[in-house]
């Protein structure tokens, strides 16, 4: 997407130097389309993975129930780590695929868990051995950070950050060996700071900037590491937050009380479920992502899931100055409510 995206930029900008000289841009043209089919053709990549494994963690539902399903049938021994192995999600994996597909107990944020997940890898291997490991698990919420206690943000961190370092060091020496793939499950709001999400941005900062440093090590190894960040698929996911508005009221202390309005924290509940409930209804972009970065022989560093409306903000956003990415909260119709609301 982003060669496609630059692609067209330099397309533009030579048409608007060049005028009239239509040969010359028409020699341009064919240029572009012959090197955008030449990386189309070398992108290309594995066709299958007969042979290969791959470890997925949270796998119960969303991203990573997809991914596993998706992977068996391209002939990869899956490793589908799974919360609740028992659970319906789980049993799906088991009964509609191959006898490939592997259902294992993998709570990330217990050692013993992994270590017995790690066994049974071992046990498991096909020829070609451990391919790659997708760190997917996560949860997601939302509140004012003054709404928050630090085990709120330490639980948070604990499965998004930490659930992926506790899976990644154990499992990096079978990666090594067969030169593959590290995969992690970001989010937009790892360089986006958004309203009510600072433990969710926190844990997914954190994971980025951990993902980043092993790139650097591992690429003596012959090992890629690829980062997904998507955007809106709440609903695509149903990871969506449960909690209601008198459940956040009722753990304030008689200072926030007077601080927070309550028709403010029903006004939030309101937007963060319809903001929610208005994203991608399904997560096939974000399969297509993970795919690509563990089949590509060149996968990206980084793969932006957004709409294509959404996507040339969100390219440019880590660039821009603090001043101005901040500033696009206050013409929010939310932001301008919160400070009218508060104190009162």
């Amino acid at each position: 997407m982003k060669t496609v995206f630059f692609s067209m930029t330099a397309l533009l900008i030579s048409y608007y130097f060049l005028g009239v000289h239509m040969y010359t841009y028409l020699g341009l043209v064919i240029c572009f389309v012959l090197w955008a089919k030449m990386i189309f053709h070398a992108e290309n990549g594995l066709s299958d993975g007969f042979g290969r494994a791959v470890l997925i963690t949270g796998c119960d539902s969303g991203f990573g129930h997809h991914l596993a399903k998706k992977l068996d049938c391209m002939g990869f021994t899956v490793f589908a780590g799974c919360l609740c192995p028992e659970g319906p999600g789980a049993q799906s994996l088991v009964e509609e695929g191959s006898d490939r597909m592997k259902v294992l107990q993998l709570d990330v944020t217990k050692d013993e868990d992994i270590s017995l997940a790690k066994d049974f890898v071992q046990a498991n291997l096909p020829e070609k051995g451990l391919y790659a490991v997708v760190n997917n698990a996560g949860i997601s919420d939302w509140g004012e950070t003054e709404w928050s206690t630090a085990k709120d943000f330490q639980k948070m961190a604990d499965i998004n950050l930490f659930g992926a370092i506790r899976v990644t060091i154990p499992f990096l020496s079978l990666v090594r060996a067969s030169k593959g793939r590290m995969v992690y499950v970001s989010s937009i709001f790892s360089f986006f700071n958004c309203l009510n999400m600072g433990a969710y941005t926190v844990s997914k900062r954190g994971l980025e900037a951990f993902a980043d440093c092993l790139r650097v090590e591992m690429a003596s190894f012959g090992v890629k590491v690829s980062i997904i960040q998507p955007g809106n698929f709440g609903i695509a996911t149903n990871i969506l937050p449960k909690k209601t508005p008198q459940d956040i009221w009722d753990e304030f202390d008689y200072v926030r009380k007077l601080t927070f309005n309550q028709k403010y924290i029903e006004m939030v509940c309101e937007y963060f479920h319809s903001l929610c409930t208005s994203g991608f209804k399904d997560c096939s972009m974000v399969i297509n992502a993970m795919v690509q970065a563990l089949t590509a022989p060149k996968p990206r560093t980084r793969y932006l899931v957004v709409s294509w409306t959404d996507m040339f903000f969100f390219y440019i956003c880590p660039f821009l100055p603090t001043c101005i990415t901040d500033s696009v909260f206050h013409v929010s119709s939310i932001y301008y409510k919160r400070k009218v609301m508060l104190y009162s």
